[in-house]
């Protein structure tokens, strides 16, 4: 007699789960996801990384001002008084956050470049736009690739500054405490 083993009904629809995100990944089949060996994942969090790949592949890719209802279009800063000036700032810092995006190395900017930076680079760039984030888009408004002398006079630490010398074979620019101290909103992670 051959003995039937139940399989338990959560099993089931994870297994029915598993096969629908598979096949609707299938048009974005590439070699990226080729190389992610899914299957040493318990299915649980095998078909959560599947969901998270599928809501990638699918998000729009909109400027960032679009991820707003309605779309953020913030006040030119010429005429604004200080006060009322850095108060749009943070208006704009914790709306920002609202998305999950979280801005870094801010302390060298005033707050005419903070927000000149967030109205000219940030809102209208180019980005995916996930219903869900699993963690926080950071951004680098110090422009560590660009311009690492900036970072290195600022923000690295002594331990980073060293590991700079010894990889360029040259002194760092001297550490300076940048000029405007900000306690702005991050990732908790």
């Amino acid at each position: 007699m051959i003995e039937i083993k139940q399989i338990p009904s959560d099993e089931v629809d994870a297994l029915i789960l598993n096969a629908e995100l598979r096949s609707e990944l299938e048009p974005y089949y590439d070699e990226s996801i080729a190389k992610v060996e899914t299957g040493q994942l318990p299915l649980g969090l095998e078909n959560e990384y599947l969901a998270s790949m599928l809501a990638w592949e699918t998000a729009p890719s909109l400027p960032i001002y679009q991820w707003f209802t309605p779309p953020l279009k913030p006040v030119s800063p010429h005429r604004m008084p200080e006060k009322e000036l850095h108060d749009a700032l943070w208006e704009l810092i914790y709306r920002l956050y609202s998305k999950q995006i979280v801005l870094d190395f801010t302390d060298h900017l005033s707050d005419l470049e903070l927000y000149l930076l967030i109205c000219h680079d940030i809102l209208p760039c180019r980005e995916k736009m996930l219903e869900r984030r699993n963690g926080f888009l950071h951004w680098d408004c110090a422009g560590i690739n660009e311009n690492p002398e900036l970072w290195l006079t600022y923000y690295a630490t002594t331990q980073q500054r060293e590991i700079w010398e010894e990889m360029n074979e040259k002194m760092a620019p001297y550490h300076e405490d940048p000029p405007y101290s900000r306690d702005l909103p991050g990732d908790p992670g």
